[in-house]
């Protein structure tokens, strides 16, 4: 994983995922495997366009937007993609229920960017012993690096632990002797990240004086935030998605409490997040971020930024181009793609793993300057 201080106020990470022992080499030979042909390349994901964390599903829509415009040049070698893209509503069984759909009426080659650990932990262990490749999973976790067990599965960004493990870091060195109170939304998401703060903080674990748990289904956390006030602490690490997050925002300066502010990325994007809960309160917050914003001056004169908010207005109008999720399907799907022009007539599902887990150096367009995306191991 490379890390980067982009400003004083800013961290960017991006991770070297992992790969199978699969060899590099393309088959020459025309294969197809299920949902693959002449003329088609057929695949799916499970995305929350409703349900507790519906913000997301800007990931489900900037992707659909893409491969749309991927076959209006043309498709791949003469293939267009055929994209399902099936509403889970943030719950597991709707996943497993959605997932099997996919693969068993739908016959779908792979899955591609489909959202949540619980969610995506849900139908590891079906994908992986259907052998159909479960590629790029929208929650970094490190449950998609053990390849061992689970060699269909790949993630595509830096696990939560390595999140936490960076915002660890960041405070050692900013505040080494602060108090530390953390809320976290009481799943994998949570408490993976929790886990990797208390990894990087080592034998100063004891500088977090508050924890507070959090359930999706909560109206709000401004009670938990109450509480974790009064621990005393002067370092406040908020493991919310965007509802919850952009609630934070808003409540900290109500109630009076100005602590140094760690949000997980997560719950970071300006437009879905910092907007909402209020850009004046948000000063001084400290998050990661691996992707060019579109709302930043720096970039108004980039031509690849340009490229991309064209693309937002003509394929997915909807989306705001201040969100901060929409350039990460927008990055993945480049990637996909990728992997797609790599595999050249063998559609298999073997081949199709081969290539996902052999990119090298690969930079899309919206990847902050001096990121890269390795998919093999060193």
């Amino acid at each position: 994983m490379k890390e980067h201080r982009l400003s004083t106020r800013l961290l960017a990470i991006i991770g070297l995922v992992g790969s199978l022992a699969f060899s590099c080499a393309a088959w020459a030979q025309k294969a197809y495997g299920p949902g693959a042909n002449d003329r088609e390349i057929r695949f799916g994901q499970t995305m929350s366009y409703s349900g507790p964390n519906s913000a997301f599903s800007v990931l489900g829509k900037v992707a659909d937007g893409y491969f749309r415009k991927v076959n209006d040049e043309g498709g791949i070698n003469g293939r267009k993609l055929h994209f399902i893209s099936c509403d889970d509503a943030y719950n597991p069984a709707k996943t497993v229920e959605q997932t099997r759909r996919l693969v068993e009426s739908d016959d779908v080659l792979f899955t591609f960017g489909s959202l949540g650990t619980s969610l995506q932990l849900a139908v590891q262990k079906y994908l992986n012993a259907k052998k159909v490749p479960q590629l790029f999973v929208l929650g970094p976790s490190s449950h998609w690096e053990d390849y061992e067990h689970f060699p269909w599965t790949i993630g595509i960004t830096p696990s939560y632990r390595r999140e936490g493990r960076v915002y660890a870091q960041y405070m050692l060195g900013e505040k080494p002797d602060g108090k530390i109170a953390v809320l976290y939304q009481n799943d994998e998401f949570g408490r993976d990240l929790l886990s990797g703060v208390k990894e990087g903080l080592g034998q100063k674990v004891d500088m977090i004086v508050a924890e507070e748990s959090f359930e999706i289904t909560e109206p709000t956390i401004d009670a938990h935030i109450a509480k974790l006030k009064a621990s005393g602490a002067n370092i406040f690490v908020d493991i919310t998605p965007p509802k919850f997050a952009a609630q934070a925002i808003r409540k900290l300066p109500e109630i009076g409490w100005a602590p140094l502010h760690i949000m997980s990325r997560a719950g970071s994007s300006i437009g879905a997040v910092l907007r909402v809960g209020g850009l004046q309160n948000a000063v001084g917050l400290i998050s990661i971020a691996w992707n060019k914003d579109a709302s930043d001056p720096r970039w108004a004169d980039d031509a690849e930024v340009s490229e991309y908010l064209a693309f937002l207005k003509r394929y997915v109008p909807s989306v705001n181009p201040d969100d901060g999720f929409a350039p990460d399907t927008y990055n993945w799907s480049q990637l996909l793609v990728r992997v797609l022009q790599q595999r050249g007539d063998d559609l298999s599902r073997e081949n199709v793993m081969r290539q996902a887990t052999n990119i090298r150096n690969f930079i899309p367009t919206m990847l902050l300057p001096g990121l890269s995306i390795n998919t093999h191991r060193p």
